[in-house]
């Protein structure tokens, strides 16, 4: 085990109803005005806004909310709230939905901490983020794992370009999961959450790390009970059960704890990114996509990480086989459950088509951020690899 360092501040509250105490723990942190970051009408209609915002006033909180985000969460969004942040001078900023409303809670407390500067600068890595507003999230869909991560993605629409920011600022002071929230899900959702929260935990997993230790076993027993319950809710779609691993497995993949002692690859993550970016895609979508083609082309840096990964994650009998064939059964049956849960394994698949020589040179360099940075530690890959994963994907 290599040194590492742990925090995880994020108080969670699970259970049933626990969206109701969204206004005390508010209260309790000393703030008093608030910006409610929300998606669509789901919230609306579902009466879980409603019984936020009744928590929320009942604590004597004055509330504004922004709604709107949309998947791959839009920068000109999160600039409309600053906006309503400063106008409204929120002092903590509440997220109510998934991954994308989290984000932009982010960003969003990011600028109006910030208001003389950009938030999109923060992104760019043009200014430093020393300041942001307190945030905290009631969850309603298991997958990115915002709701205890230090990162945020945001997408500039104008440029296409869809960019992380990690930040210890990020990390909300508590995060409400109430699985009941997540049972009326559409199965497509649910099966993008289910490769998030893989993606998470095997783009920690697969490392430059040699020595087989206890935080490889943690990451192994949260990808078992994801592959089970994610099985489990798409053949019983409303299964609270399934729902609840799920929703507890998307916060634990995203924390850190998974990947202690490792440094972090997310090249997956950052190939998926450029597709989001350029084609609108669903991001767990994107992942499953490209992970294929990313570990066939990794194989050989270390084929002894796919075949623990196959043993240990998947069940499979590596006797008789070279370490090659054994990795190679590991990514295929990593591919087969992707395809059982109705996620593409290739570029036609992701709904893109296949795409041209030319394209797929633009999506390396992007993936570059034009030639400034390698991805990935597993292996790092320059851009003449990155292109040659797309190639080996696009079909």
């Amino acid at each position: 085990m290599q040194s590492f360092e742990f925090y995880s501040p994020t108080r969670i509250l699970f259970g049933a109803d626990t969206e109701l105490q969204a206004g005390a723990q508010i209260r309790g942190l000393g703030c008093g005005r608030v910006l409610l970051v929300c998606g669509g009408k789901s919230a609306a209609a579902s009466g879980l806004l409603g019984r936020v915002e009744g928590s929320l006033k009942e604590s004597g909180l004055a509330v504004r909310t922004l709604s709107g985000v949309q998947p791959n969460p839009r920068l000109s969004l999160a600039r409309e709230g600053v906006r309503q942040a400063l106008e409204f001078g929120a002092d903590f900023v509440l997220a109510v939905g998934g991954g994308s409303v989290i984000d932009t809670a982010k960003a969003v407390a990011d600028g109006a901490a910030n208001p003389e500067t950009d938030v999109w600068q923060f992104w760019l890595r043009k200014a430093p983020l020393t300041r942001s507003l307190p945030l905290g999230a009631v969850l309603t869909i298991p997958a990115a794992g915002s709701e205890c991560s230090d990162s945020a993605v945001l997408t500039n629409e104008e440029t296409h370009e869809k960019r992380g920011l990690s930040s210890d600022l990020h990390r909300p002071r508590f995060a409400i999961l109430n699985p009941a929230l997540t049972l009326t899900l559409p199965p497509y959702q649910v099966a993008c959450g289910v490769v998030d929260i893989m993606m998470h935990t095997m783009d920690r997993y697969f490392n430059p790390a040699t020595d087989n230790n206890l935080t490889d076993e943690l990451a192994e027993g949260l990808l078992r009970c994801t592959i089970q319950n994610g099985r489990r809710a798409l053949e019983h779609p409303g299964d609270l059960h399934a729902m609840s691993e799920l929703m507890w497995a998307g916060s634990l993949s995203h924390n850190g704890l998974t990947g202690l002692g490792g440094a972090k690859d997310f090249a997956p993550h950052q190939l998926g990114h450029e597709l989001s970016a350029m084609f609108d895609a669903t991001h767990g979508a994107t992942l499953a996509a490209v992970w294929g083609s990313w570990a066939r082309y990794c194989l050989d840096t270390n084929p002894d990480r796919f075949v623990r990964f196959g043993s240990r994650v998947w069940g499979l009998d590596a006797s008789g086989k070279t370490p090659q064939e054994a990795a190679l059964a590991a990514i295929q049956a990593t591919e087969q459950f992707f395809r059982s849960l109705g996620m593409p394994t290739c570029l036609s698949e992701l709904g893109c088509g296949v795409l041209e020589e030319a394209t797929l040179k633009e999506l390396a360099y992007r993936c570059t951020y034009y030639q400034t940075r390698t991805i990935g530690t597993f292996r790092v890959l320059n851009e003449a690899d990155i292109l040659a994963i797309y190639q080996l994907a696009n079909h």
